[in-house]
């Protein structure tokens, strides 16, 4: 039986799993991380992002921004509103991805449209793929806060690899 301890350290904040990318493909990894089957990856732990949905072509974030997300103004950074899009935008096209395949981000552009704040709570980030041909796809996505409110949208372009 495994001990709490070893369960702990075993679903601590970890890359993928280099066999579960060899075998499965990019939409079954997504839906292992939603189902708490495999450790969160380091970034979105860092985020404090989790998968709330996942289907082809589409995944929904959470994502609550503390304090430590924070520039010197106060606000949270555009940094935290880029990455969690960028996350979300990537994951909508890891769907469409076979098992051995990865992909990179070519280009992003995010235009932020309200500020967050520490104390703001969780805001969802939901992304699809516009196109997801064999070797470039493209996705948008939208950073909403709780109340509906549009924070930021992007648009992106990744190359499957």
């Amino acid at each position: 039986m495994t001990s709490e301890a070893q369960m702990s350290e075993a679903l601590s904040p970890a890359p993928l799993p280099k066999d579960l990318t060899e075998t499965l493909s990019g939409l079954a990894q997504l839906e292992a991380l939603r189902d708490g089957q495999i450790a969160i990856p380091p970034m979105l732990a860092l985020m404090n992002m989790h998968l709330l949905e996942v289907e082809k072509g589409r995944v929904v974030f959470g994502a609550t921004p503390e304090t430590r997300h924070c520039n010197p103004q106060g606000t949270v950074h555009g940094g935290f509103v880029a990455t969690v899009l960028d996350s979300a935008m990537g994951c909508s096209a890891l769907t469409l991805l076979p098992a051995k395949a990865g992909h990179t981000t070519l280009e992003f552009k995010i235009s932020l449209v309200r500020p967050l704040f520490a104390d703001s709570g969780q805001v969802r980030a939901e992304a699809w793929v516009v196109h997801g041909g064999p070797r470039i796809l493209t996705a948008e996505g939208r950073l909403f806060t709780a109340d509906g409110k549009v924070v930021a949208h992007g648009s992106t372009t990744f190359m499957a690899l």
